[in-house]
């Protein structure tokens, strides 16, 4: 592999999981007694990415244990956080962007097969699993070539995004520049960072990379965490 890194999404408020976040940011929320940041950063080792830089925000205190222990892991943090979108932690993790091939990751994600990050990405993507019928989440369109063509809110027999994607160097550059620019019109406190992508689409040139059902689980409510638990007690996931 060449040399990658990593930024990881860490953040947000985590509202939809009170009380469990109050007084514990999302990503270290454990599932089956493995927070679910830990789980990503494995699956990024397992491919031999050795710096990681986690973007935090809300309860960021709560990281430094996990920093201190492994020196390939790096904090960033998010000052505007509280009063901006995610845009804001790609903007505050620019400096990192366009060094090397990077992959840029939701921290509250629990992947239960790290084989997913093995795979050889020769073109910048987005990470997808395919949902039939419609769907009100985040899901991406393509052309007949196979590139997306769309990164936004619903859609039809559509992949959806599961908060997994792999930028090329170059490319990596051109999302930097275009965060940047992003960031110094009105309206950009509103934005999610794929927003940014889905207006430069002309530029950066992005694939699907295909997920099945249970190899990445996004959860974002108490009741889903329950369920996904029992579903690992019973051998499903």
């Amino acid at each position: 592999m060449n040399c990658e890194t990593a930024i990881l999404m860490a953040a947000g408020l985590g509202t939809r999981m009170r009380p469990l976040t109050e007084k514990t940011p999302k990503p270290l929320i454990k599932v089956n007694g493995t927070p679910m940041i830990e789980t990503v950063i494995n699956g990024l080792r397992s491919r031999g990415v050795e710096d990681i830089y986690i973007v935090t925000g809300y309860l960021k205190e709560c990281f430094s244990d996990l920093a201190s222990a492994d020196t390939g892991l790096h904090i960033i943090e998010n000052k505007e956080y509280a009063t901006k979108n995610n845009i804001s932690s790609i903007r505050a993790a620019c400096d990192i962007l366009g060094k090397a091939d990077t992959f840029i990751c939701e921290a509250d994600l629990y992947v239960s097969d790290p084989a997913i990050f093995k795979t050889e990405l020769r073109e910048s993507c987005y990470y997808g699993r395919m949902v039939r019928g419609y769907s009100d989440d985040w899901v991406f369109e393509t052309g007949n070539d196979g590139y997306i063509t769309r990164v936004g809110k619903g859609g039809e027999d559509c992949y959806n995004m599961v908060g997994i994607s792999f930028f090329k160097r170059g490319d990596a550059k051109l999302l930097r520049d275009a965060v940047i620019a992003a960031y110094e019109k009105p309206g950009h406190e509103e934005l999610f960072w794929d927003d940014v992508v889905d207006r430069n689409l002309e530029k950066l040139k992005l694939r699907i990379h295909p997920v099945e059902d249970g190899q990445i689980t996004e959860i974002d409510t108490c009741e889903e965490l329950r369920d996904v638990e029992e579903r690992m007690r019973r051998n499903v996931l």
